[in-house]
């Protein structure tokens, strides 16, 4: 059987139910005790009894990914005692334990309290539900990505950290923020803080990047130049999977969930670490901040749900402090943002608020390299590419979630430079916040980088037809939420919200749905760096 008609089986066993021997369908759909026993068994570390903040705090930080954990490091060294409030779990690394599970046959621990998952391989799985790491929010039109963990998004991303030119950030920033400081002071600082590098020859050269290497020639075929992303990993420990000195994860297409044996250089290795040494800040896991409000005196409330990883309640308690600090994430910062406008319980909320809301122009496309096989998937991006003949787009090199092993298929990740915005709503009947995402906006996004991926496989001689796997512009998601209250918008050039002293945003929200034709995080955090800078200098 050649490796294209294996891969189609493969999936279609997935698809009915049996892969590797066992029965996807008979894993439990709901809250299951066994399946509970075992994560105990497994990560007994997220059960431990989740201590309770103080009543009050001097500063509250509402989430722990990029730009929270910025926040909260910078508050924290200034002498502002600072709480950290993040509803997911405190996961712990190990280099042989399977603390996290993988997303080819994944469990609880991979989603938050959700009980199934289709992904771009369109393989549906069931699990019990749990309070796992990634969690998989449903809109009309679209499918957000975010993180529930400690950590926040460096938990689950594939690593690249990569600045846009100047001409896209001013495009979409439109002169809020100078490009020449972040480019000359923030970028350089958060490089260093979080140790950003390409990947190393020796381990471009193994087995598990051969699909990087494959990936590079043909785009060279087609005359483009593989730019080399810089990358959060640690490369020690891949160096240590390939020589049988840890369990293997990043070598073998595990990221989207977590690495086990902590081979990304994820927040909690440096930032957050960092904060809690300084014995001004505590984080506390398990706690999901449902409302905000401000005081006529000027203090802020947090309602908060205290949440044990089976998503039991163990109660709700409401929290005060004099500032307050969002940094939950698009999504999350958003939601709390709308409803407290439409509920009142912050009323001078600007008309900005829910707006500014995109996807960042991700595609996801595939092509074939029939050269490519055996095992590996490494999962850290080696490389991109860039065209504009269109539309600006970037091409990133990307493993295949899901699949621990080459099928023949080469995997891009696409950004494109979209104008496409919506708006985040409230609905008074469920209490709920949503959006919606346009149909012809995706197809649009979508057509640009199919073009280019077209434009490489036509040189290279690869056209295949990956779409009835799912992989060729599979737009249906995002893993890059940007938007929701958008700085110079929704708040001042530093985050600081419109009408309520105090308050500010300082992660993903901020940002106007795009950085640029690449990965957000590098920016997210550059900026909350700026802005915490800007903050505490000024004492406001």
């Amino acid at each position: 059987m050649d490796r294209r008609a294996f891969f189609r089986a493969a999936g279609a066993a997935a698809l009915f139910g049996v892969a590797g021997g066992s029965v996807l369908g008979a894993r439990p759909a709901a809250a299951d005790p066994l399946w509970f026993n075992l994560f105990r068994e497994w990560v007994p570390e997220i059960f431990a009894t989740l201590p309770d903040p103080p009543e009050h705090s001097p500063a509250i930080v509402i989430g722990s990914g990029f730009g929270a954990s910025v926040t909260a490091l910078r508050l924290a060294q200034s002498g502002v005692a600072t709480t950290v409030l993040e509803r997911g779990s405190q996961w712990p690394n190990d280099p042989w334990r399977e603390i996290f599970t993988g997303d080819d046959l994944p469990d609880g621990r991979g989603f938050w309290h959700r009980t199934s998952f289709t992904g771009v391989t369109k393989v549906p799985m069931r699990f019990a539900g749990f309070g796992g790491v990634l969690d998989c929010t449903s809109y009309p039109g679209i499918d957000v990505w975010r993180a529930a963990a400690v950590g926040g998004g460096s938990v689950i991303f594939t690593g690249a950290m990569v600045a846009p030119e100047r001409r896209f950030f001013d495009h979409v920033f439109g002169g809020v923020v100078d490009y020449g400081e972040l480019d000359s002071i923030y970028y350089p600082r958060v490089r260093q803080m979080l140790r950003l590098d390409p990947i190393p020859a020796d381990l471009y050269a193994a087995q598990p990047f051969t699909h990087s290497r494959a990936w590079d020639a043909q785009v060279r075929k087609a005359g483009y130049q593989p730019l080399p992303n810089d990358s959060i990993f640690t490369w020690d420990v891949l160096r240590a999977e390939l020589a049988g000195a840890s369990r293997a994860s990043a070598t073998v297409a595990r990221s989207n969930l977590g690495n086990s044996n902590g081979a990304k250089f994820d927040l909690n290795q440096n930032y957050l670490r960092y904060a809690r040494e300084t014995g001004k800040a505590a984080i506390f896991p398990g706690h999901r901040v449902d409302s905000i409000a401000q005081e006529s005196g000027g203090h802020f409330t947090v309602t908060v749900t205290k949440l044990s990883p089976t998503g039991d309640r163990l109660g709700t308690r409401t929290l005060t402090c004099d500032r307050l600090f969002l940094g939950a994430g698009s999504i999350g910062t958003s939601e709390l943002l709308v409803r407290a406008q439409a509920t009142g319980t912050l009323p001078n909320l600007n008309e900005h608020i829910g707006a500014g809301w995109g996807t960042n122009g991700d595609v996801v496309l595939a092509r074939g390299a029939s050269a490519v096989g055996g095992f590996g998937q490494g999962v850290p991006s080696a490389s991109r590419i860039f065209d504009e003949r269109t539309a600006p787009v970037t091409l990133e090199n990307w493993y295949i979630p899901g699949i621990p092993f080459e099928t023949g298929a080469l995997a891009s990740l696409g950004m494109v430079l979209d104008s496409t915005r919506t708006r985040l709503g409230y609905d008074r009947a469920s209490d709920s916040v949503g959006l919606s995402w346009s149909v012809r906006s995706r197809e649009e996004t979508t057509a640009v980088a199919r073009a280019v991926d077209r434009r490489v496989a036509e040189a290279a001689d690869a056209l295949v037809e990956y779409s009835a796997l799912g992989y060729d512009a599979n737009a249906m998601f995002t893993a890059h939420p940007l938007g929701g209250a958008v700085l110079g918008k929704a708040t001042d050039g530093y985050g600081r919200v419109h009408g309520h002293p105090g308050l500010y945003v300082m992660d993903g929200a901020a940002i106007p749905g795009s950085t640029g034709t690449v990965n957000p995080s590098l920016t997210i955090t550059a900026l909350a760096e700026r802005n915490i800078e800007a903050v505490i200098r000024e004492g406001r």
